[in-house]
């Protein structure tokens, strides 16, 4: 079992929790977690990051394929099973066309035919508008929890210079 990111992780750990000039630890250890094939994302999200003109957008550029994984013959047929769960609810029509569309649809059937758990900021909503990635994994039976869960499961700790430095 891997965790899966979705763009929102990035994007706000960049703006506010783990900027790139406050806590680097951060980043450090997503490419550790990914080094070990712990932490990944995908392709589509990779391309979404990428698009920017920033540091996260470097970030992700840099870290290309091993870290972004491209869609494989096993994630085909978990995307007709998420297709058919999303035309079967009661969302409006154009949050399924959305929904396809974006890379969210791609990261749940990366991780439903890989057994993976999704990390993202999205909460669960029952409005029709938009399909939400909680509702979705929990309609596909996929794991799904939020940056800090997965943090706190792999007993993650990031130490300030100050720290490091009274600790020697």
């Amino acid at each position: 079992m891997a965790y899966l990111l979705d763009a929102n992780v990035f994007i706000q750990a960049k703006n506010l929790h783990y900027g790139f000039d406050i806590c680097p630890a951060f980043w450090d250890w997503l490419e550790h977690a990914n080094q070990g094939n712990a932490v990944f994302s995908i392709e589509k999200v990779g391309t979404e990051l990428e698009a920017g003109t920033d540091a996260l957008s470097s970030w992700a550029t840099a870290r290309g394929a091993p870290f972004f994984l491209p869609a494989d013959n096993a994630v085909l047929p978990a995307l007709v099973r998420v297709s058919q769960w999303a035309t079967t609810q009661q969302y409006e029509p154009v949050a399924v066309n959305t929904f396809f569309q974006v890379a969210d649809y791609w990261l749940l059937g990366h991780a439903l035919a890989h057994g993976d758990t999704v990390v993202t900021h999205e909460v669960p909503s029952v409005s029709a508008k938009k399909i939400k990635i909680p509702n979705a994994c929990i309609g596909n039976s996929i794991a799904c929890i939020t940056p800090f869960e997965m943090l706190r499961r792999e007993r993650v700790r990031f130490v300030s210079e100050r720290q490091a430095a009274s600790s020697r």
